[in-house]
């Protein structure tokens, strides 16, 4: 049986893909074509990724159907989250700031659309400080927890936190980001499918021409996905 045949059997997992950080229709449709889940639009201003919201919906308007627009917000009005959303239909709600939960749902129901929460990991041992199963009850009504790295600022700033000491088993749909590249994504996903409901992950940087931000290499892109397809190989290969 080749390997294509054996991931299409029926209970074997795949591992949805999300590139972040979009500006340009050409770095969209590169990203479409090499078969990811969802596009995720910054609409922080002082994120160097950043777009308006009727820029991410030019942008998104791009996209075929069961390709997922993301819109990422820090710490932004209700009344803009709602605004923003009403120009990119189907899109769903990304936190990344110091939302509540309270705030995080309430623009969820306003908005009519799910929502993603970032949890913050602080960087080496600090991160077993991190109280990941509190967090995922606390946002226990978010689609899915988003882990990044905790850096000066909003976002990960293309570091990794030490995956590893996370707890064991979290009760929640849980997207790896911070410092993801093609070389340590099948590490990551080896570590955290195990762990949680589902596994996701989200990459940005990690799929950038060097020092440009914002500005994605195609070739990267398929790197990244090529690799995510050969940690879910591994792991349904190895199921008894």
């Amino acid at each position: 049986m080749n390997q294509l045949n054996e991931l299409a059997l029926p209970g074997l997992q795949r591992t949805r893909i999300k590139i972040c950080g979009l500006t340009r229709e050409n770095d969209v449709d590169a990203a479409v074509a090499a078969g990811v889940d969802a596009i995720g639009f910054v609409l922080y201003e002082k994120s160097p990724r950043a777009v308006a919201a009727a820029r991410a919906a030019e942008l998104a308007s791009r996209l075929p159907p069961f390709v997922t627009p993301v819109l990422l917000f820090v710490n932004e009005t209700l009344a803009n989250i709602t605004a923003a959303s009403a120009q990119v239909p189907g899109a769903i709600l990304q936190f990344h700031g110091d939302e509540s939960p309270q705030a995080c749902w309430a623009a969820s129901v306003q908005c009519q659309r799910p929502y993603l929460r970032a949890a913050r990991i602080p960087l080496g041992e600090a991160g077993r400080g991190f109280d990941l199963l509190k967090f995922a009850q606390d946002y226990s009504q978010a689609q899915g927890l988003l882990l990044d790295a905790q850096v000066d600022g909003y976002g990960g700033g293309g570091h990794a936190f030490n995956w590893s000491l996370l707890p064991p088993n979290v009760n929640a749909h849980l997207v790896l980001s911070g410092g993801l590249n093609a070389a340590n994504v099948i590490d990551g996903i080896v570590q955290l499918r195990p762990r949680c409901k589902t596994l996701s992950v989200d990459i940005s940087s990690g799929v950038e021409v060097p020092g440009q931000k914002g500005i994605k290499d195609p070739s990267r892109i398929r790197e990244f996905v090529a690799a995510v397809r050969q940690a879910d190989l591994q792991l349904n290969l190895a199921r008894p």
